[in-house]
C-alpha cells in the first residue's frame, strides 16, 4: 500500500501532458488543478481501501481528469424529456411553462423592470399589483396576493388570522404534503392551536359548533387534493361552513391545494373544485398552488376578502416569502391566457396535456412508432393510463397511448438507464417487461432527438 501511495504522481506532472494542456485552453488553471486533485484523491482513497492494486498510467489518469471536467461542465439542473405520462411530475419540475410565460421571464430577467415602480406616477409601487387585478377578474375575489408556494400561503394566512388562538379543522382534512409537511405542524409554527373536530370519515356541523369558543380565530377547510376518503363519509359543505362563519363572525379559510381555474370535468377529471366556486360560496380566504393544475410557476396564490388580504400584505412574514420578478412575469403571462380558455388550452402545456384526447395521443404515438420502425427499432403502440401527478386528482387515471420499445440485445432496464444518463436525459417507464414512452407528456419537436438517441444506445 505504501509503495502504491508513493507511485501517485504529483499535480505538476500533469501539466506536461497534451490533454491537460488542451483542457487549460478551455478552463482556468484553478479549475484544472482542482480536477487533477480530485482524481488523485479518489485514487488515494481506493489504495487506502485496498480496492486498487496498481496505479494507472499517466494517460489513464489524464483521461479520468478530462472525464471529471466533462461531468462538472454539465449543470445538475438541466432539461429532461418526460416520457412517463405524468403531467405534474414533481421530480421533473412539475408542469412546463407556456412559451409566452417563458419569454416573459427572459424579458424581465435580463434587465430592469417596473417590479415596484409606478411609471405613471413616478413613485414606488407594489409588486402585488402585477397579478392581483388579473386574479380578481378570473376568480371574482375582492383582492389577491402571491407568495412563493402554497405552504407559505397557508403559513401566512394562519400567522395573520390565527396566531395566539385556535383554528378549527376537520380530523379528516389533516393532510400531509411532500417532504412530510403537515397541516398540524404548520399551525404550531404559526403560533396557533389546532382544534380537531369530527372523526376521520365523518365531520358534522355540530362538531364545529361545539368546538367554537372565545379563543377561536378561524375555521379551516382543506381540500384533500392528494388523497380521498371513500365509503361511509360526510364532510361539511362550503355553504354550511360559510354560514357558520358569518353567524359567529369567524373567517372561513380554504386551502384548495392544487387549485384550478377551469372545470376539469370535460377533461374527464371529476370532483376537482374550482377557485371560482369557493369565491362564489363566500369563503373569506382561499389559497392554492400556481405550478400544479394552474400550469404556471411555483407560487402560492391567496385570494379573498379585501380586509383579510390587506392584513396579510402588512404581515412581517409576507416579505420573507414574497415572490421575485421572474415568478411574477411567468404568472402574469399564464393568468392572461386564462382570459380566453381556448387560448389557455393552446398555450399552457399543463392544460394542453389534460385536454389531449385518446385519439390525439394515438395519432402522436403512431407517428413516433413509425419513426422508430423506419430506423429498425422494434416498436408498437400500446394503450395505457397514467396519473396527473403533483399530488393532484388522486385515484383518477387518464387514458393515454405509449410507444413500447423491445429492441434485441438490451434489456428494458438497461435501455431505461442508458437513455436517462444522456446529456439531455430521456425519462420513460417500464411496464410488462417493456420500455414505454408515453405520448401525453412528449412534445413532437423532441421526436427526432428521441429516435436518434435510442438508435445510438441500441447500436
Amino acid at each position: 500500500m505504501k509503495e502504491l501511495l508513493r507511485q501517485i504522481p504529483k499535480v505538476t506532472e500533469f501539466f506536461h501532458m497534451d490533454c491537460i494542456a488542451t483542457l487549460q485552453e478551455q478552463h482556468s488553471t484553478t479549475a484544472v488543478t482542482e480536477w487533477i486533485r480530485q482524481t488523485l484523491d479518489a485514487l488515494r482513497q481506493a489504495i487506502l481501501q485496498d480496492t486498487c492494486s496498481a496505479v494507472p498510467s499517466m494517460e489513464e489518469l489524464c483521461r479520468q481528469v478530462v472525464a471529471r471536467a466533462q461531468r462538472d461542465a454539465v449543470p445538475s439542473l438541466r432539461p429532461v424529456i418526460n416520457g412517463t405520462g405524468v403531467i405534474l411530475h414533481t421530480n421533473l419540475g412539475r408542469g412546463c411553462l407556456s412559451k409566452p410565460a417563458a419569454d416573459a421571464v427572459s424579458e424581465i430577467a435580463r434587465g430592469y423592470s417596473t417590479l415596484e415602480y409606478q411609471v405613471e406616477a413616478g413613485c414606488r409601487g407594489s409588486r402585488h399589483d402585477h397579478v392581483s387585478q388579473l386574479l380578481c377578474r378570473l376568480t371574482g375575489a375582492e383582492d389577491a396576493m402571491v407568495v412563493n408556494n402554497n405552504a407559505a400561503a397557508v403559513m401566512l394566512i394562519l400567522s395573520t388570522l390565527g396566531q395566539g388562538g385556535e383554528v378549527i379543522t376537520s380530523r379528516g382534512e389533516l393532510v400531509e404534503i411532500g417532504g412530510s409537511f403537515r397541516v398540524p405542524d404548520i399551525m404550531e409554527l404559526c403560533g396557533c392551536h389546532l382544534q380537531e373536530v369530527g372523526t376521520t370519515n365523518k365531520t358534522h356541523l355540530y362538531d364545529y359548533e361545539r368546538a367554537i369558543n372565545e379563543n377561536t380565530r378561524a375555521l379551516l377547510k382543506v381540500h384533500t387534493s392528494n388523497y380521498r376518503i371513500v365509503g361511509f363519509t360526510e364532510s361539511l359543505s362550503l355553504s354550511d361552513m360559510v354560514a357558520l362563519g358569518q353567524k359567529t363572525g369567524l373567517p372561513v379559510v380554504e386551502d384548495l391545494g392544487s387549485g384550478s381555474l377551469v372545470d376539469l370535468e370535460h377533461y374527464g377529471i371529476h370532483d376537482e373544485p374550482t377557485v371560482q366556486h369557493s369565491v362564489r360560496a363566500g369563503v373569506d380566504v382561499i389559497c392554492f398552488s400556481g405550478d400544479k393544475l394552474l400550469g404556471g410557476p411555483q407560487a402560492g396564490i391567496i385570494v379573498g376578502k379585501k380586509d383579510y388580504i390587506a392584513q396579510m400584505k402588512r404581515h412581517p412574514l409576507a416579505r420573507a416569502i414574497r415572490v421575485d420578478k421572474m415568478t411574477l412575469a411567468a404568472l402574469q403571462a399564464t393568468l392572461h391566457a386564462y382570459l380566453d380558455i381556448e387560448q389557455a388550452e393552446r398555450e399552457i402545456p399543463t392544460l394542453s396535456m389534460l385536454a389531449a384526447t385518446p385519439a390525439m395521443l394515438q395519432a402522436k404515438a403512431d407517428t413516433l412508432c413509425h419513426m422508430f420502425t423506419e430506423q429498425g427499432i422494434p416498436a408498437q403502440v400500446v394503450a395505457q393510463s397514467a396519473p396527473v401527478g403533483g399530488g393532484s386528482v388522486p385515484n383518477q387515471l387518464l387514458p393515454t397511448y405509449a410507444v413500447a420499445l423491445t429492441p434485441a440485445g438490451i434489456t428494458p432496464n438497461a435501455l431505461e438507464a442508458a437513455l436517462r444518463q444522456r446529456a439531455l436525459p430521456i425519462v420513460g417507464r417500464i411496464s410488462a417487461e417493456q420500455y414505454l414512452l408515453d405520448l401525453r407528456t412528449l412534445f413532437p419537436e423532441d421526436f427526432p432527438y428521441i429516435v436518434r438517441t435510442v438508435v445510438e444506445v441500441v447500436t
